[in-house]
């Protein structure tokens, strides 16, 4: 249902949802320690709102998977024209059509909620990442706002950023260590490591 419903979206949504304010985005990416080179997968990539942040710092030598599970989403950041080091992947978070330990750093940009299986979806991405590489959820608003946005939407009810205890047990769960996580009225930031 929810994949429909951002399909349906995929057309205006840069313009009636996504984060306008670019130093917000920008000192996010500045948060995700991304190096030259690195392979970053950017799950729940939508309309690749994020991806211009993370092609900075990880520059032509780099490489990104946008990947998500609505085409239409994804079209519309096709349509961007980005550089030739972004690749597209649709399907679901749960089963990455992606080599073992083939990734960097994965990072969850305003999608994490939208996982149905979080523990399972964690457990996954772990699988891809390399040792010691790091998963990031993180969002451009305050978890108090972004679950009383979906609240509002029916088919996205029940699609709700975890407290801090309970995301810091999802990502104990997946098996990840150096958690962290952050939360202000503003902006929501956890992270972890694969041993």
């Amino acid at each position: 249902m929810s994949r429909k419903f951002f399909n349906e979206n995929a057309v205006g949504w840069d313009e009636t949802r996504s984060e306008k304010n670019v130093r917000k985005l920008e000192n996010l990416a500045a948060a995700l320690a991304l190096k030259p080179g690195m392979t970053v997968l950017d799950v729940g990539s939508g309309t690749g709102v994020f991806l211009p942040h993370i092609l900075r710092f990880i520059g032509n030598s780099g490489r990104v998977i946008a990947f998500d599970y609505a085409e239409k989403m994804l079209a519309v950041s096709k349509s961007k024209r980005l550089i030739d080091n972004v690749s597209y992947l649709c399907g679901d978070v749960t089963s990455l059509p992606l080599d073992d330990d083939s990734c960097d750093t994965v990072v969850c940009y305003s999608s994490f909620p939208h996982f149905p299986d979080k523990i399972k979806a964690l457990m996954e991405i772990k699988r891809v990442l390399h040792s010691n590489g790091s998963v990031f959820v993180c969002h451009t608003s305050g978890r108090a706002q972004i679950n009383a946005i979906h609240g509002k939407v029916p088919v996205l009810q029940n699609h709700q950023l975890p407290d801090a205890i309970e995301m810091e047990q999802l990502f104990r769960g997946a098996g990840f260590a150096e958690i962290t996580v952050m939360e202000t009225i503003e902006s929501y930031f956890a992270s972890g490591k694969k041993p």
